[in-house]
């Protein structure tokens, strides 16, 4: 029977949901599904016992509590579909105990079957007919060890959402231990009265002047700054920007862009946050550089293998979030920048200061509009990537290579009710046209990287994990004196 939460479900102004959220909606097929998850692993504290443990954070997630978004709502349509309004709604049959399940790996669990079993969760739909998110406890893993895999739609949060929610139910402290669900009202509010506590308030007496020649002023501004982004965007198709990548501009054909089957395989390694960031201090570049350097150097490896290694360069979507520090209530905040990861280059070092160049030509591209006029450059650059998916085209006309995405995380350490975190890997998205999707935190001491792709579009993607640790010493061997910046 169907456990009724009788409190109220909690909403922040997110009733219709925005161009951005629909469209993971639309993009969404059985073969491709569009939501996005977290595998964390956690260490027992010392003493307790397993079973008992587990069962008490059981027992603490199912109570029956108020919900903050989107834990309670679930999508409302007409009977035009995705075609007519679609807005959030609370779910008046709400079963915490359909959202909340427990698995068990046969001991001891290693993380290949932890892995296999990832793969499998993540291959499956959320049911649209309920609040779209689904959050398995999982025991039986090795050396005292447990995981949770949380999974919610893209369409009602995206990664830096993720990672508030993250922080939200965690603790820097061994000794905290919360009596409500992370998925409660309570969690919500304490976070939230948290970040406002650390927000530095302007003046009260600030206002802004809403006359009609300031507002006309804005307008002619904000358009001019965005023809002037599709300009250069149209320079950079015809080649005359010399650093700066676009979408659909010179992709190569590769396993990476084709269609995809339902079928998913993930895997996970963490790398030492330091080993890496001194990789960038030396060579100049920022932590994202080194990140891409070791994406780059993975991906040539993995196609060289396999004998695909094509003339041109791949080129990543590489996610950055609008999002305001202390947002918490938006789903989807994102916009995209392409950087060309220089694959067709055999030196490391030159290869590192083709991305470098890149990434610093897409960031100066968007810089010169603020964010509501990124967020409007993003949606109408994103129209033929939009029909495409509509007429089902997007591994004719992929406009990236690959997705790579770098969430900053914490450097916190992190534990839920005395539990300490020792990974929290992301498990993102793979579909038709990108095949291959590679997503990394910052998590503590250390960066956590999880790699998704289709199992038969990208066989074998494990050994992506052994090419970026080649990557990496490749790029550790590079001489100081040859990237240090004066």
């Amino acid at each position: 029977m169907a456990m009724q939460v009788s409190k109220k479900l909690w909403i922040v102004n997110m009733q219709s949901l925005s161009a951005l959220d629909r469209a993971f909606l639309l993009a969404e097929t059985s073969e491709a599904p569009t939501h996005i998850a977290t595998l964390a692993l956690y260490e027992l504290p010392e003493g307790v016992d397993e079973q008992e443990y587990i069962s008490d954070l059981k027992n603490l997630l199912t109570e029956d509590r108020s919900l903050r978004f989107p834990h309670g709502h679930r999508l409302k349509m007409t009977r035009l579909g995705l075609a007519g309004p679609v807005s959030w709604e609370e779910d008046p049959q709400l079963d915490l105990h359909y959202h909340i399940r427990h698995s068990a790996l046969p001991k001891p669990g290693r993380f290949r079957e932890l892995f296999a079993l990832v793969s499998r969760l993540h291959s499956s739909l959320l049911d649209r007919g309920r609040p779209l998110w689904e959050f398995h406890l999982i025991e039986g893993l090795q050396d005292r060890q447990f995981a949770t895999y949380l999974k919610f739609h893209h369409c009602a949060l995206d990664g830096a959402g993720a990672m508030h929610f993250n922080r939200s139910m965690h603790s820097t402290s061994p000794e905290d231990i919360r009596p409500f669900s992370p998925f409660s009202l309570e969690a919500f509010k304490k976070y939230k009265s948290g970040l406002v506590d650390k927000m530095d308030h302007k003046s009260a007496n600030s206002t802004k002047d809403d006359s009609l020649g300031d507002l006309f002023s804005g307008y002619v501004t904000s358009a001019t700054s965005i023809i002037s982004a599709f300009g250069q965007t149209a320079n950079a198709f015809l080649g005359r920007e010399e650093d700066l990548a676009v979408p659909w501009r010179d992709i190569p054909d590769t396993s990476f862009n084709k269609r995809v089957t339902g079928s998913r395989r993930f895997v996970a390694q963490s790398w030492d946050f330091d080993r890496v960031y001194k990789v960038s201090k030396k060579l100049g570049g920022t932590l994202n550089d080194t990140v891409l350097a070791m994406c780059a150097g993975a991906l040539r490896l993995y196609l060289r293998e396999h004998h695909e290694l094509p003339v041109q360069s791949l080129k990543a979507m590489a996610p950055i979030s609008l999002r305001a520090k202390n947002d918490i209530d938006s789903s989807n905040a994102v916009a995209t920048i392409c950087a060309d990861l220089a694959t067709n280059i055999a030196d490391i070092e030159t290869r590192y200061r083709h991305i470098q160049k890149s990434m610093i030509a897409g960031k100066e591209h968007l810089q010169q509009m603020d964010t509501e006029d990124i967020e409007t450059y993003m949606m109408i650059r994103q129209l033929p990537e939009a029909a495409f998916i509509l007429l089902g085209l997007q591994d004719k006309f992929p406009p990236f290579s690959v997705v790579i995405s770098n969430i900053p995380g914490s450097r916190d350490q992190w534990y839920w009710n005395g539990a300490k975190m020792t990974g929290s890997y992301p498990v993102s998205v793979v579909t038709h046209g990108s095949a291959l999707n590679i997503t990394i935190v910052s998590n503590a001491d250390h960066l956590d990287v999880g790699i998704v792709a289709c199992r038969k579009a990208v066989p074998s993607v494990q050994r992506m994990i052994d090419y970026m640790e080649d990557a990496l010493v490749e790029l550790e061997k590079i001489p100081a004196s040859s990237g240090a910046k004066a």
